[in-house]
Order: structure tokens, then sequence, then C-alpha cells
């Protein structure tokens, strides 16, 4: 489940309260569909990076996929070969995620409160999804859940700030919204994930980029937190002069899309 780190703020609401998170963490449900349509994957370079910070290959290995969303990140573990369960809070995205995977198992379950036996897995993956957490509380889940010897990775795709089309739009974006685009790459650091600094995290870039239709970039940006708590008439102003934006940028209706993953792992102490 996602919209990368705590940049994405709905206009108007204290990001800080209780209600504003829960109105966003709740918003992907009624958008499931379009979520898993329109998200953009995760390249193999990010798999072959986790395996080299745990030492460990993928196959076999005892995966909880946490906040999973529509099984984005988990179809993605299982094609390596690991043993994939999936923890996801929402309805409709559990359902989503049940369509689209019926083979693999997602259990209904927060990040602050995982619903798995001690020291049951080898390896906890949030895939944009440990800023909806409380580190307080999800730190010691994770460490009581993981086996000795395992590790946790967190990850967010974040959108390439140094291609001038891709910054233009944050400006954009910025603007119409009230928020500070660029703060999710500062936010997305091991202060802000473990405050209380009990995880040791490495930190690995992954940059890639995927080609698109307009429409389907529109889709995407349009299930991002900010856009489904926005207001309908509010983010429909936005998205249909993004796409006159966009088609002056890239004439041929195909966009292409830059990323960098940012990922941070720590291990437990075999």
């Amino acid at each position: 489940m996602t919209t990368p780190a705590s940049a994405h703020q709905p206009t108007g609401a204290d990001p800080t309260t209780e209600p504003a998170r829960a109105a966003r963490a709740h918003s992907f449900n009624a958008a499931a569909a379009q979520y898993a349509a329109n998200r953009p994957s995760y390249p193999p370079a990010l798999f072959d990076a986790i395996e080299d910070l745990t030492g460990h290959p993928l196959t076999g290995t005892r995966v909880a996929d946490i906040g999973a969303g529509t099984g984005i990140a988990t179809a993605l573990l299982h094609a390596r070969g690991a043993n994939v369960v999936a923890v996801e809070p929402g309805d409709g995205m559990a359902a989503q995620f049940r369509r689209t995977l019926p083979g693999i198992p997602v259990i209904r379950g927060t990040g602050d409160d995982l619903p798995l036996s001690d020291a049951s897995v080898d390896l906890v993956t949030y895939a944009q999804a440990w800023h909806w957490t409380d580190p307080a509380r999800a730190v010691p889940e994770v460490l009581r859940v993981l086996r000795p010897g395992g590790a946790l990775a967190l990850w967010w795709n974040t959108d390439a700030l140094d291609v001038p089309w891709i910054a233009e739009a944050a400006d954009r974006t910025s603007r119409h919204f009230g928020i500070d685009v660029s703060a999710e790459k500062r936010n997305v650091d091991h202060r802000t994930a473990d405050p209380s600094g009990r995880l040791d995290f490495t930190r690995r870039t992954v940059r890639w980029s995927r080609r698109v239709p307009v429409d389907t970039h529109l889709a995407n940006i349009g299930s991002h937190s900010v856009f489904l708590v926005g207001g309908a008439e509010r983010t429909a102003s936005f998205l249909a002069e993004e796409r006159e934006h966009l088609l002056r940028a890239f004439p041929d209706g195909v966009v292409e899309e830059v990323y960098e993953v940012v990922l941070l792992l720590a291990k437990t102490p075999a």
C-alpha cells in the first residue's frame, strides 16, 4: 500500500492528526483496481540488492510482505522463489490482492500489530508502506517476528526530480495541493524509519524507468492519497491541466516515468 513518504499531504488537513492519516490510509481501498492497474512495479535490481545485503537468495526465504496492498511487491518476491505471506489492513486492497494473486495467502493486519508468530520469518518487507506505521510500535513487532539473522527491508519508488519534466510536474503538484513533493526523498532515511536507533540500516538507491501511455501515467498519479482525498473536482481539474502539459512534453502520448527506488535494509543478530 502506498503513497511515497509524508510528502503527499491532503490540502486543508493537518497530516499529523490521526483522522487525517486514517483518511489517507483508507483512501486506497476505493481505488484498489486503479492502483493495481496503473502503479509502477519494481526493477529486478532492487531484489538483487536485497539478496546482496542479506547475504541470502530470496529462493526459499520465508518473507512477510506488510502493507501488501494489491500485491505488486508480493508477486515479485514470489517470482524470485520466496515463500511469501502478505499482511494488508484494507478491505478493498485485500480483495484486489485475492483476485490478482489467489495462490498467495493474505492476512488482515497492520504493521503496528503483526498477525504473525514469534521468530517465524526470515525477511520482513514494506514496499512503500512503512510510513503508515508508528515506528515505536512497528520496530518491536518486526524484531519479534524475525528469526535470528533475519532482516527488515523498506523501500519506496521516488520520483527522479533531476529529470526536468518530473521536477516541473512536482512543482505544479506542490502549488495545486499545497504540499512539498521534494520532502519525499528527504523523509526516506534511517532516522525517520527508526527514530529509536535500534536498527542499523544500509541504504541503496536503484534508478529505473518505464514508458506508459499518458492515461496510465495520469491514473497512476491519481491513485496517490493526496489526489484520493483532495476532492473529485479539485483532482479532475489538476489532471486535465496535467494532461495538456504532458502532451506538450510527450507529443507521441507515451510518458517516460523515471524513478529512484530507495531501499533501507537492516539485519538482526544471528
